[in-house]
């Protein structure tokens, strides 16, 4: 079996996460008038937004930490095709306990689970902390965080991931709170809306419902079915509306 002729995997994708082109321009353009000379990108998947920041300022380098070998390929495949080769690392490694901070812009989005304890509970005051700890004095942080819009019921809890519960996310207000606390003045909050929700589930699943139309009995199709079946079901009958991304572009206060 080639690859060839494998189910396609998140081609259709500029974003691993509901992020539209406009929110992408104005954060990219509140980043780079820090003019950061350094980034770094946790769990950067192929890194769209590091690249983008590293194109809007230029000498800038960054750093991708990713432990998805398909996804970094991906993503030095775009630097390449971009002329940024030669500014950004992709590296395959672990960023819990990570060395390669402080820097002056810190990405995170969806990825503060790359900072945590596997062992432990998912704790986003831990992430806020790591990421305290990776940014220079009067650099950026900018967070892409789940939160509850509002609380869930027992239904909806039962139809997303295995395990849900209402304690595995804070509300838009305490998780601003939190941020605070660990640290940081909130310079920014936003939130995606349900049109970036909807292109980024619907563009995850793209490439493979169109695969699984055309292949209906290929030995990977009841396994592919299955999978992308539950994945879009524990969204449309789980998460969706309920299930909120923060946005949360953050300034590390200066200690005292």
């Amino acid at each position: 079996m080639t690859v060839s002729d494998l189910p396609p995997r998140l081609g259709s994708l500029t974003f691993h996460g509901p992020f539209s082109e406009d929110r992408t321009r104005r954060i990219v353009a509140r980043l780079a008038d820090v003019s950061p000379a350094t980034v770094l990108d946790i769990g950067c998947g192929w890194g769209e937004l590091l690249l983008r920041v590293l194109e809007a300022v230029p000498g800038s380098t960054g750093v991708g930490l990713d432990i998805n070998a398909e996804d970094l390929a991906r993503g030095r495949d775009l630097a390449k095709e971009r002329g940024l080769a030669e500014r950004v690392e992709f590296v395959e490694e672990s960023a819990l306990g990570t060395l390669r901070g402080p820097v002056d812009v810190v990405l995170c989005l969806g990825s503060g689970q790359a900072l945590c304890d596997p062992e432990q509970p998912y704790d986003p005051g831990v992430v806020l902390r790591e990421l305290r700890r990776l940014v220079r004095p009067g650099g950026r942080v900018l967070l892409g965080e789940g939160f509850w819009e509002r609380s869930p019921t027992d239904e909806e809890l039962a139809a997303m991931w295995p395990g849900a519960h209402a304690g595995d996310h804070l509300g838009l207000g305490p998780l601003v709170d939190l941020a605070i606390e660990s640290g940081f003045r909130p310079a920014w909050i936003e939130s995606a809306s349900r049109e970036e929700w909807e292109e980024f589930e619907s563009g995850y699943r793209h490439d493979t419902e169109l695969w699984l139309a055309t292949h209906p009995d290929h030995p990977l199709a009841a396994e592919t079915r299955e999978r992308v079946d539950r994945q879009r079901s524990s969204w449309a009958d789980g998460y969706r509306n309920v299930l909120g991304i923060a946005y949360l572009t953050l300034v590390p206060v200066v200690s005292a």
